[in-house]
């Protein structure tokens, strides 16, 4: 035990903090099952109700449903009017937990997080033994999370802000390019990019099959003709002549980055471009102890490193890794022009060149 004297001030003020962030746990988990059970969508649409109303509506048990909406109240997710016993939803708690699709729902994040909540016998054992955990030991629950929290913000920014950030690449894929999107996952960035650029062929690569095939399904289902996904490492995908390559929140994952992007560099046109976009970091641990950064440093420990350590060579860049070491990684792949074209507050641009 420690010889020094434990300040109460110090010990009052973080024993709060972490109260708080119990509280947090719980209203996640809440948040989760409200948003699996349909109650937020059906509160907005109904409106001020009482708990045997809203029971009625989505046909739910009544006393559950009194418990659940009263720890929503309780932490400010839902509004509670004693005098008439009814709950509403403010426009922000609907914007935050009802929008689906829209850069506002924090949705996808709880569903992340609750997918480590249920791994986490596994998530404990790599963390003890040190051992590798390939992306495939995680649950569907964790593929779908990830998807879901990511695709509204390259809905809201892709298009719209990155792309322009780049130099000339917007009108190289207006015209008709060659696109390929490595680590793809779900596709929900590759079919927005074939969506956006009709006139441009996209190519969906991701050494993850079941994540390949739910994205060759979502293609399918949008009736689009100029995608194509394919099963691949990020080192082994074929094709060349691209004009324009990009990975999303993925690169840090790969065991080799630099031999994915050496074999990027030399499957681009000499005049292509390689967008990375990554999870915005300090490139020191002292600039980087704020929350987003806990959050991300949190994911890495459980979902990034244990994924890279699995593959080839096993890097380990980290969820945090900052842009020196990225560009780094990319210089030693051959990229001798690399700097951020934009950021938003979750992720760093990185334009790189050959």
């Amino acid at each position: 035990m420690s010889s020094q004297q434990m300040n109460e001030e110090k010990f009052n003020e973080l024993f709060g903090k972490v109260l708080g962030d119990v509280g947090g746990a719980i209203g996640l988990l809440m948040a989760f099952m409200g948003d699996k059970a349909g109650v937020y969508q059906a509160l907005e649409e109904a409106g001020p109700s009482t708990h045997q109303e809203l029971a009625a509506k989505i046909e739910i048990d009544p006393r559950y449903l009194l418990e659940w909406l009263s720890s929503n109240a309780a932490a400010g997710y839902v509004n509670y009017d004693a005098d008439n016993d009814k709950f509403s939803l403010s426009p922000e708690q609907a914007a935050i937990f009802a929008h689906e699709g829209e850069p506002t729902c924090m949705q996808g994040f709880f569903q992340a997080v609750v997918a480590q909540y249920e791994s986490h016998e596994t998530a404990v054992d790599v963390f003890k033994t040190g051992r590798p955990r390939p992306w495939s030991e995680h649950t569907a629950c964790c593929f779908c999370g990830t998807d879901r929290f990511f695709r509204p913000g390259y809905a809201a920014n892709l298009v719209q802000n990155w792309i322009p950030a780049l130099d000339g690449v917007a009108a190289k894929l207006e015209a008709g390019a060659k696109i390929g999107d490595i680590g793809c996952g779900l596709g929900s960035s590759t079919i927005l990019l074939a969506e956006t650029y009709p006139n441009s062929k996209v190519f969906g690569f991701d050494f993850h099959e079941p994540s390949i095939t739910k994205a060759k399904e979502k293609a399918k289902l949008a009736g689009l003709t100029n995608v194509e996904f394919h099963t691949v490492t990020a080192k082994d995908f074929p094709g060349n002549d691209f004009d324009f390559m990009c990975i999303f929140d993925a690169l840090h994952d790969m065991g080799d980055p630099v031999g994915a992007a050496a074999h990027i560099k030399d499957s681009l046109k000499p005049d292509g471009t390689f967008m990375v976009v990554e999870p915005l970091a300090a490139d020191n641990l002292g600039d980087n102890l704020n929350l987003l950064a806990a959050i991300f440093y949190g994911f890495s420990t459980t979902i990034c490193v244990p994924t890279s350590k699995a593959q080839e060579v096993g890097l380990a860049l980290g969820a945090q890794a900052g842009q020196k070491r990225l560009t780094a990684v990319l210089n030693e792949a051959g990229f001798t022009s690399v700097h951020r074209a934009t950021e938003t507050p979750t992720n760093m641009v990185l334009e790189a060149r050959p």
